[in-house]
């Protein structure tokens, strides 16, 4: 997973960084709320860790900001060291999923992060997933449309399947770089761009098929659902 945290003290900053890495994930971190904010405009993550006293914007106030201008917000967890009832219920109705009293031990943390993630992300668990015409086989990692195979390389394969278990949510150029190539620095952006081309024209993404790869430009890509009207 891809994890974004904001919080002011960087004993905590490096102590929560250390700790989400140990267990295999990527993360940002960012020392006030307004960077926060300005990174979930041009990114995407998988879950937001929030201190709620910050410089610049709390975690309160990037809560508030989210829940007016992004379309598909990440799950948000505020850590913090406030304790009193009416704080929790705050964030909570601000649109915080989870609310973590400093200091937690590393096994909650990462529980309470594994967690909120899975309230957004599509799991599948079952060998083949179907999205429409195109089944995913997991075990033999091919996709075919319409019960034709579709010929598809390791990294298209793996960027397809990312994109089918996202539809309608933006996905920024750096999340699809870390999920697919591993956060390889030296992967250009027109790398991407390429293998979104050729994805559109092997998957026959159009809206006949009921799904599209639309751009969103100085951002990413999105997949959608793309109902075809008919005359009565």
């Amino acid at each position: 997973m891809r994890i974004a945290l904001a919080d002011d003290d960087r004993d905590i900053r490096e102590q929560v960084s250390a700790m989400v890495r140990k267990a295999g994930h990527q993360v940002d971190d960012f020392t006030n709320g307004l960077d926060v904010q300005k990174a979930l405009q041009r990114d995407t993550y998988d879950v937001v860790l929030l201190d709620w006293n910050m410089p610049g914007r709390t975690g309160f106030d990037v809560l508030q900001w989210a829940s007016e201008n992004l379309d598909a917000a990440p799950p948000f967890i505020l850590l913090t060291s406030r304790q009193d009832k009416g704080d929790i219920v705050a964030g909570l109705e601000a649109g915080a999923v989870d609310y973590i009293i400093k200091p937690e031990s590393e096994e909650v943390i990462r529980a309470r992060i594994e967690a909120a993630a899975r309230r957004t992300a599509v799991k599948e668990t079952r060998q083949t997933a179907e999205y429409g015409p195109f089944v995913v086989n997991h075990s033999s990692r091919t996709i075919s449309r319409d019960g034709e195979a579709i010929s598809l390389t390791a990294k298209e394969y793996d960027l397809a399947v990312l994109m089918f278990e996202n539809i309608d949510r933006p996905l920024s150029r750096g999340y699809l770089f870390s999920r697919v190539w591993g956060g390889n620095i030296d992967v250009e952006t027109r790398t991407i761009d390429m293998h979104i081309s050729r994805l559109r024209s092997k998957l026959g993404l159009t809206p006949e098929s009921g799904l599209v790869i639309r751009t969103v430009f100085g951002f990413g890509y999105r997949m959608d659902h793309f109902e075809v009207e008919t005359l009565a």
